[in-house]
């Protein structure tokens, strides 16, 4: 009787893992790669989150990196460039499409350029965030077809009767050849609960980067200015997990955008840290080799910090 209970149970056991991890073809019904869109949706609502205790963070330090989207390690969030690719999307263009379906964005500071995720910027003015101007055009003998011009120039509508926001595709090209780089505001930290280092992104900024080369002697002017807006990572990071990114030598290697930046796999420099000056690298450091000396000290600052924790 016993030895029946102990079979009895361990198939029970055997069921319901089998429940559990339900086994996928690679193929569909039509022959082609599937896509699993609905175990993506299914894993965007419940995307794991480390629960950190503010007693258990001994030490943190928060740094500015940027994302270039001209690295090789960076093509992924790139690409593709149209907009109307039914497979995969961009990160800028996730990035749309969910400010269309309501993602808030938050107002950047008119000093600084620390995320500050209080002011929220309203539908009615988003739109204008998203405007490609002309300055070769002169509309000065013409106001309204300058409004009109200005108007098929912007990439997103706001619909005022229905509350909406709606995606104008004209102007995608000519703005995204610009969306070349991010700015990130990410935390460094150390859990004495589980005794190891953490790092985190608060924050993510498009950048437009042809403003950012417009001004070559007021770096961190130029930064602040080619700034659209700051996002909530993490009220970004459904809309993440929801996109493969399109694959790069390997077709089989399904990355989504959750997956990409949960496992640091861009490619970035540091364009400054949290310090009593409140300053960045450029603010101080006048040429390139200055800045780049900046960046290996802080970097050896936080390798140095973990390495110093143990003994061996």
């Amino acid at each position: 009787m016993k030895k029946i209970s102990v079979i009895a149970f361990l198939l029970i056991g055997v069921l319901s893992a089998k429940a559990q991890h339900q086994i996928l073809p690679f193929f569909d019904d039509k022959g082609a790669v599937r896509i699993e869109t609905t175990e993506l949706d299914a894993a965007a609502d419940t995307l794991v989150t480390v629960f950190h205790r503010a007693d258990d963070i001994v030490w943190s330090r928060i740094v500015y990196r940027v994302i270039d989207m001209r690295y090789k390690q960076n093509y992924q969030l790139y690409f593709p460039v149209r907009y109307d690719d039914r497979e995969y999307r961009s990160l800028f263009k996730v990035m749309v499409d969910a400010i269309v379906d309501g993602l808030p964005v938050y107002r950047k500071a008119q000093d600084h350029i620390k995320p500050i995720f209080t002011e929220v910027i309203p539908k009615t003015e988003i739109p204008t965030l998203f405007l490609i101007d002309d300055p070769t055009a002169d509309y000065s003998e013409d106001p309204m077809h300058y409004d009109i011009a200005r108007s098929d120039a912007m990439l997103l509508h706001y619909d005022s009767v229905s509350d909406k926001m709606s995606f104008h595709f004209y102007p995608y090209e000519g703005f995204v050849k610009n969306q070349l780089k991010y700015l990130i505001q990410e935390i460094v930290f150390f859990d004495k609960h589980n005794s190891r280092m953490y790092s985190k992104i608060i924050g993510i900024a498009p950048m437009q980067s042809d403003k950012i080369m417009a001004d070559s002697t007021n770096v961190m002017g130029a930064v602040h200015e080619s700034m659209l807006f700051w996002i909530s990572f993490d009220e970004l990071r459904p809309y993440l997990a929801k996109q493969y990114m399109i694959p790069q030598a390997n077709d089989s290697r399904r990355l989504t955008f959750e997956d990409f930046f949960a496992k640091k796999l861009y490619a970035s420099y540091l364009l400054g840290d949290s310090n009593m000056y409140n300053r960045m690298f450029p603010n101080y450091a006048k040429t390139e080799e200055e800045i780049h000396k900046e960046q290996q000290r802080v970097f050896d600052e936080l390798l140095n910090f973990e390495q110093d924790l143990w003994e061996y």
